[in-house]
């Protein structure tokens, strides 16, 4: 049965179930299963589902749609609240069911949005890719924001087809994919000059799209920065983190590794490497300074704290420690996860992370500079998930540093959808991306979006490779989401053209 035959043949009931059904079938084209036809099939099945329908219809089957696809999506969730059983267990199934409640709200506002312009034809198409990129750029900034599998990461493994994210971000890459989609479902409803044309629009645009990425790949590559780099990856349970007869042995471990025998001017540990607050813990400074060479700089994930007149402030932090002592520099995380580093207080719920009290947000994007090493910028964790929020824009950095702790979610899906991300923000700033996680995946990727060296879950060790080149700013690094009302605008025009509005111009006048 063809997409446009299933759309036809649901009545009552019948539509809702296939929607919910589309929603999980486009999670089987992100990472890391990436089976790309999954995303115009489950996008062409929901706007033939919608077109034509009542607002009402319209926002129920949009929310069936955003239901099968953040609970099947976001499922691996569940696995943090395994990590304290005891306390956290009873909440994997509520968290992860209202979660995608919540979120499934998104899509529903887009479907409704769009049966309320009652738009048809390439119209149609662009009117429906609209609605949903709006609605997607909503959900990453309302409330916090929770950009997690954009609709553009289906095209995130694909060396060619990510890289125009370069000039329209993820949410622009994710408007192209949804009106490619839409528009070849116009051409299975129609027929002869109007088929044609939808076919041809939709055709027009993977060319240029595919192109686009080819240039880019086909220019020259920039110089390299002969920066050496060391990764440690500890593999430390997250049962075993923060037990205190442990923190020696972990401290021990991170040692360990970065002396091992090789040459490196940077030195990366992930996330709260050290379990304590290692600016107040002057032996272990004093144990890096001894390890250190000259000429070397560590950055290490570590939490800190400092007091004012309100009282102690807590921090999730990376800081660079060099030969000399330090920390020499420091960042503090500012965009924090809910209920895992902060809880409102108006919630009678606890953190998932154990210190004394909540995080407090550090400052924002923050460009660090380093001796004799190319600046940094720094996205702890989940900061690296929100395209245009990674870099400094009045200082831009020459590589961006994703210190980050996975093994909360084990070896599930959410680690390699979180890998997605990072390269997708390398695209976007046209910066090389070094990733330092706890049980993985650590990776180096280059300003490309491509893997150069990775080390997989849960493993201990240690990644040797050389810091990429960043690339000239990209114009999605310059001008960020500004970039997408001159999209949609060209698309409208390409929609107009195709719907014959020339030709009826032509005529009338």
């Amino acid at each position: 049965m063809t997409v446009a035959a299933a759309a036809r043949s649901a009545r009552g009931g019948v539509a809702f179930p296939l929607a919910c059904a589309a929603g999980a079938a486009a999670v089987l084209a992100l990472p890391p299963l990436s089976v790309l036809p999954a995303a115009p099939l489950a996008y062409s099945a929901l706007f033939l589902l919608v077109a034509g329908a009542r607002p009402r219809r319209g926002l129920a089957l949009g929310y069936a749609f955003g239901l099968g696809y953040f609970a099947f999506g976001l499922s691996w969730i569940a696995e943090s609240f395994a990590v304290d059983a005891e306390r956290f267990g009873w909440m994997a199934v509520p968290a992860v069911s209202g979660l995608s409640a919540l979120l499934a709200l998104f899509p529903a506002l887009a479907c409704t949005a769009f049966t309320r312009l009652k738009a048809g034809g390439a119209m149609g198409a662009m009117a429906f890719a609209t609605c949903w990129t709006a609605a997607e750029w909503l959900r990453g900034h309302v409330l916090t924001g929770l950009p997690w599998n954009l609709t553009g990461y289906a095209l995130a493994e694909f060396d060619l087809l990510r890289q125009p994210a370069a000039w329209v971000g993820s949410y622009g890459l994710g408007f192209v994919l949804v009106l490619v989609s839409a528009l070849a479902a116009v051409a299975l409803r129609a027929d002869g000059r109007r088929r044609t044309g939808a076919f041809a629009l939709a055709g027009l645009i993977c060319i240029a799209s595919a192109g686009a990425g080819w240039l880019r790949l086909a220019a020259p590559p920039p110089d390299g920065t002969d920066v050496r780099l060391r990764i440690m990856q500890g593999n430390v349970a997250q049962t075993e983190k923060w037990r205190p007869g442990l923190r020696e042995a972990i401290f021990a471990r991170y040692l360990r590794l970065s002396a091992a025998p090789g040459a490196a001017d940077l030195l990366l540990w992930p996330e709260t490497a050290f379990p304590g607050y290692l600016g107040e813990d002057a032996a272990a400074v004093d144990r890096i300074a001894e390890m250190l060479g000259p000429r070397q700089v560590l950055l290490a994930g570590a939490p800190d704290r400092a007091a004012d007149g309100q009282g102690v402030r807590y921090f999730n932090a990376v800081q660079a420690y060099g030969a000399g002592g330090g920390p020499i520099a420091d960042y503090a995380k500012h965009h924090l996860v809910p209920f895992g580093e902060y809880v409102p207080r108006w919630l009678p719920v606890a953190r998932l992370v154990e210190t004394p009290g909540d995080f407090a947000p550090g400052p924002g994007p923050r460009t660090l500079a380093l001796p004799g090493l190319p600046l940094v910028g720094v996205a702890i964790c989940y900061e690296i998930i929100f395209p245009g929020h990674v870099a400094d824009k009045a200082i831009r950095p020459g590589w961006i540093f994703n210190a980050t702790n996975d093994a909360w979610f084990g070896t599930s899906i959410g680690p390699r959808q979180h890998l997605a991300s990072a390269r997708m923000r390398a695209v976007e700033e046209g910066l090389p991306v070094v990733r330092a996680a706890n049980t993985g995946i650590s990776a180096v990727i280059d300003a490309e979006g491509r893997i150069l060296a990775r080390l997989g879950m849960e493993r201990t060790g240690i990644l040797d490779a050389e810091l990429p080149a960043a690339r000239p700013a990209t114009l999605y690094a310059r001008l960020g989401d500004l970039v997408l009302p001159p999209l949609v605008l060209a698309a409208l025009l390409s929609a107009w053209l195709t719907d014959g509005g020339a030709a009826r111009l032509w005529r009338r006048n």
